[in-house]
């Protein structure tokens, strides 16, 4: 089997687009992202795969963090702390003083 360099490189599995379609190698990426709105473009998700798709096409980095980079940033989840989820650990214990 014949190794793939740079931007040629395919994705074990391709990647599924929200829109429907799929990107197959790094170029497709390189391109989706490339048609990206300004606003979205400069997000931090999009900015941590544009690095590592370079890294990627270098070949300083797999093609399996290229496609994690690319999910994540074609799924963003937003992460908000609830604190009624988390109990404090102090909340429990008894000290020596108060017995």
């Amino acid at each position: 089997m014949k190794r793939q360099a740079g931007w040629e490189k395919r994705f074990q599995d391709p990647v599924p687009l929200p829109e429907g379609g799929e990107l197959r190698t790094l170029r497709e990426a390189g391109q989706y992202i490339e048609r990206l709105p300004k606003k979205t473009h400069d997000r931090p998700e999009w900015r941590t795969a544009i690095r590592i798709l370079l890294a990627t096409a270098e070949g300083n980095d797999s093609i399996l963090h290229a496609r994690i980079a690319m999910m994540q940033a074609l799924h963003p989840r937003e992460r908000t702390f609830d604190p009624a989820r988390k109990d404090p650990h102090w909340g429990k214990r008894i000290l020596k003083r108060d017995q």
